[in-house]
């Protein structure tokens, strides 16, 4: 055996002795790549133990809502939608450098809040790949005590995309997601026409095929990030591409010839 794939499965041994020692959890699930593998794994492993939530509001487009509810009911997942009214955080509107950290603290209080159970223990998808970005976030999940089973046990990006596959989940290959506000610099005030207006720019380029984007935002400039691989193509569609984000009222469109990267906000 392929020992990528062995240390892979190993990982994965370890990852459902952890969920069995947790008996209960509720799965924070966005329809990613990373919390579609851990539901996987504990439906499997817990069965009636295990309970998915996945929260609807202004970060995520409603795309995204759609295809991870679409993936819940073709897998039988138990998930639970909650409304999470994340422009309601101030914090997340002002937009510092650790705004994810006062995201993550309200909307991670609310699923421990909506848990039922008191023995439940409330998990997310977090991985060993995580810590080489800037994650904010991760600080107040570890203030209120939620579990990262797929950090712990060490599984990286690319493990959980081996493993996943070898599970036949569609989301094996399925590009990395993130919060819309990531396309904001920090600073820049968020509100929910920016949000929107940045979805349904990255919802023309997806139509055009491009499905691994980022369009980022600076003031009334939108800034494409795709693979470097596509740019000859989009060049030739450029013309029709930036007509479309002029009707959602960006005055100037560029291609970022640094290609696509994740948080490449974060430098800044």
């Amino acid at each position: 055996m392929d020992r990528t794939l062995q240390e892979a499965l190993n990982k994965e041994s370890a990852l459902i002795n952890k969920l069995k020692s947790l008996n209960t959890v509720l799965v924070a699930f966005s329809g990613g790549v990373d919390s579609t593998y851990l539901l996987a794994v504990a439906q499997e492993t817990l069965g009636q133990n295990c309970q998915g939530v996945l929260a609807r509001g202004a970060m995520v487009s409603s795309q995204e809502e759609i295809e991870a509810l679409s993936l819940a009911e073709r897998y039988k997942y138990p998930v639970q939608v909650i409304d999470f009214d994340v422009l309601n955080i101030k914090e997340f509107r002002d937009n510092p450098p650790n705004r994810c950290y006062f995201c993550k603290k309200k909307l991670f209080e609310t699923f421990l809040k909506w848990s039922k159970r008191k023995d439940t223990v409330v998990i997310e998808g977090t991985n060993a790949s995580d810590a080489l970005d800037y994650r904010p976030g991760r600080l107040a999940l570890q203030e209120l005590g939620i579990v990262s089973p797929l950090f712990e046990v060490g599984l990286t990006k690319p493990e959980i995309r081996i493993l996943s596959e070898l599970r036949n989940l569609p989301t094996w290959n399925k590009p990395a997601m993130a919060c819309l506000a990531s396309r904001v610099p920090y600073g820049d005030p968020i509100t929910r026409e920016l949000l929107e207006g940045i979805a349904r720019a990255e919802a023309v380029l997806k139509q055009n095929g491009y499905l691994e984007c980022r369009v980022r935002v600076h003031g009334n400039l939108a800034r494409i990030e795709i693979p470097s691989q596509e740019f000859e193509r989009f060049i030739l569609e450029a013309t029709e591409i930036t007509a479309r984000l002029s009707e959602l009222g960006f005055r100037f469109v560029t291609l970022d010839l640094m290609g696509l990267r994740s948080g490449s906000l974060n430098p800044i």
